[in-house]
């Protein structure tokens, strides 16, 4: 029994001197290659991670930004409501001052509800770059969270 424990032993020995996760000081040159270069590339590891997550903060911080001016440009390129509420106004004064005889010609109110193509390619543009800025946004958080 006590030298089947030995020989257990002896067995465990072995096997712990030729590994490499178990460093014994001053051992050989390989061993301290390895514990110098693991060292080593968890600093750099570190630094790396480090500056990737700040640049992750930044590239979100400057999404948010440009987001939110380019969400009010759009929101200022969008036809004006007031124009045709103010003619149909205009309209409704002369009709009730003026009787109903006499009322302006309606026809001279604007109907077109097309836009012309530098309006709808700026347009686009806006959205799309929205669309952009939103998608940098969401790859910076996944990068972050990994």
């Amino acid at each position: 029994m006590w030298n089947r424990r030995t020989n257990s032993l002896e067995q465990i020995l072995d096997v712990l001197k030729g590994s490499t996760i178990a460093e014994e000081r001053g051992k050989d040159d390989n061993s301290k290659f390895w514990a110098t270069y693991k060292k080593v590339s968890t600093e750099y590891d570190d630094d790396f991670l480090g500056r990737a997550n700040d640049d992750m903060g930044i590239i979100l911080t400057f999404a948010g930004l440009f987001s939110a001016v380019n969400s009010t440009f759009i929101v200022g390129m969008q036809p004006n409501t007031g124009d045709t509420t103010n003619a149909l106004l205009l309209y409704l004064i002369q009709v009730t001052v003026n009787g109903p005889n006499s009322a302006p010609d309606i026809n001279t109110l604007s109907s077109s509800t097309g836009f012309s193509s530098s309006t709808v390619w700026m347009q686009a543009l806006a959205y799309a770059s929205l669309a952009f800025s939103v998608l940098a946004a969401f790859g910076a958080v996944l990068g972050k969270q990994w």
